[in-house]
């Protein structure tokens, strides 16, 4: 666990100079002559933190054709015969950012990779992440040498709606080969940002609109639904933006709204007593502990601020500890590395978890939040989240504890194939 408190630039340069050499090793028991099965590997740990149960001592995850088969000690887990065999000193599932923008925001920050956000319009829930993620944008890389091996991803909180997010490994040659959900949410903004340049302008601008796209998505959702129950009904005229909205207000496709400061946090409630059949996911909350008791009463789950995100403007009243305050309320939360303007491009959530431990969060909590807590609050727990049997064979390596700034991850699986063994370059 952290000892003392650090800058996020402090802490990057850390771990960036630190991480040289790889600890992830090849076991140093003899194999047999026979080639390993490259579908088949064993990851050996003195810990493994499966996120389904108690920590393993000196435990061993063998993974198959992607999926995990078996989780255990030692003892009870044989590794096969011909098995290629890893070995670390803390494994973990693999990390999940719940809320990004990389892939769509580029490392260069020059505007030919800025796809995050369209000028064009204030409100454009058609506009789909898979259309504009590059998986060879090198900040995917960049993460998954950091064990993150899912990013919740799309169109950043610039815009009243900004378009469609996803869900994707941070692998593979093309979208297709890497995305768990083409759709996931569609994202809508009430901070400053989005009131500006070109947007609604006011608060009460902001609900109004908001208010009138939900509404429009309704009837379109409506009219879709009475054409499908009786062939002598015509089905409304395709158009993608009605489409979007019809997800949202009919429950299909969760409407993520970033809210910083009290008053917006207050607006989203008033929208989600008004439109039950939608699904709200708030993001953002940097004045969430101002309105507790009315988060908690409605309970909507809530993708945090980056712990060390700059407080100034709408989070200008952010706190450190806000993570430790939303889960001791027993709020649902999952930590996100969140939208940045400047290089990098994007925050580790690794980083933001560690320092989320270090002001009050019980360490398996801080884990949960870049693990199975992010992928319960994204739907996709029954894949990934936690070393399971049944699920996806990702796993993160560490040399030592993972919220340890001396600390290094030495590897990074997905789907049972070694993606990253601790190598910088970037």
């Amino acid at each position: 666990m952290m000892r003392a408190m650090y800058s996020p630039l402090a802490l990057g340069l850390a771990a960036l100079a630190l991480a040289t050499a790889p600890f992830v090793l090849e076991a140093d028991t003899p194999a047999p002559a026979q080639e390993a099965s490259a579908t088949r590997l064993a990851i050996r740990a003195g810990t493994v933190h499966t996120m389904a149960g108690d920590p393993i001592t000196n435990g061993v995850i063998l993974i198959e054709n992607g999926l995990v088969t078996a989780v255990g000690p030692a003892a009870s887990v044989p590794i096969p015969a011909g098995v290629r065999v890893l070995e670390a000193r803390v494994a973990v599932p693999g990390l999940i950012d719940a809320h990004s923008c990389v892939g769509l925001a580029g490392w260069l920050n020059i505007e030919h990779d800025k796809d995050e956000v369209d000028r064009s319009g204030s409100a454009q829930p058609e506009l789909r992440a898979i259309d504009a993620y590059n998986t060879r944008e090198p900040l995917v890389k960049w993460l998954r040498g950091f064990g993150v091996t899912t990013v919740h991803t799309g169109h950043g909180p610039l815009a009243l709606i900004s378009g469609q997010t996803m869900i994707t490994k941070t692998f593979g040659d093309t979208i297709e080969d890497a995305v768990l959900v083409p759709e996931a949410m569609v994202a809508a903004c009430m901070t400053s940002a989005a009131r500006g340049d070109g947007g609604p302008g006011t608060r009460a601008k902001v609900m109004a609109e908001l208010r009138q796209h939900l509404m429009t998505g309704a009837k379109h959702a409506s009219a879709m639904a009475k054409a499908e129950a009786d062939d002598e009904v015509d089905a409304p005229d395709r158009d993608l933006r009605k489409e979007a909205l019809a997800r949202v207000a009919n429950g299909t496709t969760p409407l993520m709204v970033t809210a910083h400061e009290a008053a917006d946090l207050i607006n989203v409630l008033r929208l989600h007593a008004e439109f039950p059949d939608v699904r709200f996911v708030i993001d953002g909350a940097a004045e969430a502990p101002l309105v507790l008791d009315e988060l908690v009463e409605a309970g909507l789950p809530i993708i945090l601020h980056p712990t060390m995100y700059r407080a100034g403007g709408d989070t200008k009243d952010l706190s450190m500890e806000t993570a430790k305050v939303l889960i001791e309320a027993g709020l649902t939360v999952a930590m996100q590395s969140g939208y940045e303007g400047y290089v990098p491009r994007t925050r580790v959530v690794l980083f933001e978890a560690a320092i989320a431990a270090r002001y009050g969060v019980p360490f398996e909590r801080a884990l949960g939040m870049i693990t199975i807590d992010a992928a319960r609050l994204l739907g996709v727990d029954d894949r990934i989240g936690s070393l399971e049997v049944g699920k996806h064979g990702d796993v993160a390596l560490f040399d030592g504890d993972p919220f340890e700034y001396t600390s290094h991850c030495v590897g990074t699986v997905i789907e049972g194939e070694i993606v990253a063994t601790g190598e910088r370059e970037l």
